[in-house]
């Protein structure tokens, strides 16, 4: 048979594909804008039988998808959380082991 004469799209023909995409979001501003475009390629992906997960999402995107009602559409890998890091204090004094700290 013939891809000419088939009723299928081409896409369902083709070899298994993978069921998610991974988007890395790290580097987006958490704006509208950015929402609107990802919710658009959801909907693409969608309608292709896929999904996005979006990975190194910010704190911010995540509460900005939360606040209009895309975080069960829209969802963070859980690997994208970024991690809190610890402010660096400064340098410390070397000392001795045995020398009681002072």
């Amino acid at each position: 048979m013939s891809l000419v004469q088939s009723n299928r799209p081409l896409y369902q023909m083709t070899a298994s594909r993978p069921g998610t995409i991974v988007c890395d979001v790290g580097a987006l501003a958490a704006d509208a804008d950015t929402v609107h475009a990802l919710a658009r390629l959801q909907l693409v992906a969608h309608r292709c039988g896929m999904e996005i997960r979006l990975s190194h999402a910010s704190g911010e995107l995540q509460e900005l998808l939360a606040f209009v009602g895309l975080r069960e559409v829209l969802r963070v890998e859980p690997s994208g959380q970024p991690e809190q890091r610890e402010q660096g204090g400064g340098v410390e004094e070397e000392r001795e082991l045995d020398d009681p700290a002072g």
